[in-house]
């Protein structure tokens, strides 16, 4: 038995018709990013910068904006540390975490870890998804949309804001 022979046009047409459903997902569904779903409290201040009154925010949560300089750079090392040490390095998506936890899964036959990267629990943050296979999948690919629109620095203050 033979295989057909596949052709460098062929692999060439499927790798263009899939760029191009994947620029045409993104442009029409774009990540909800901060600032047009969930404004953040507010706080009015006086004429010397005393605090007078603060409000939560729609959702009646007290979230305020984090700048990574506002931040010890202590507790970012940590940050980092702890939830995502090769943030600086992927593209949203870690796929060696996500072999790692998936085979404990197996391994174990109860979630031991997780294999979300920090961008990943922006995007949830941002977007509520089910923990479903489906729920992982969109988690991914929104992750990825951020790491395309966001800097890294970026997504921090967003994991500072909502974290």
């Amino acid at each position: 038995m033979t295989r057909p022979v596949r052709s460098a046009k062929g692999y060439r047409f499927f790798l263009a018709a899939l760029l191009v459903t994947l620029l045409l997902a993104d442009r029409f569904l774009p990540p909800p990013l901060p600032g047009r779903t969930a404004p953040h409290a507010q706080v009015v201040l006086a004429r010397d910068g005393t605090p007078l009154r603060a409000f939560p925010d729609r959702a009646h949560i007290w979230r305020h904006p984090v700048r990574v300089a506002e931040v010890s750079p202590r507790y970012v090392e940590a940050v980092l540390a702890y939830e995502d040490r090769f943030f600086r390095w992927h593209f949203g998506v870690n796929p060696l975490a996500l072999v790692r936890a998936g085979a404990q899964w197996a391994w174990e036959g109860h979630i031991v870890s997780g294999g979300s990267t920090l961008t990943m629990q922006v995007a949830r943050m941002l977007e509520p998804t089910p923990h479903t296979l489906a729920g992982k999948l969109r988690q991914m690919a929104r992750a990825v949309q951020l790491e395309l629109r966001l800097s890294k620095t970026e997504i921090l203050e967003l994991y500072l804001t909502y974290a």
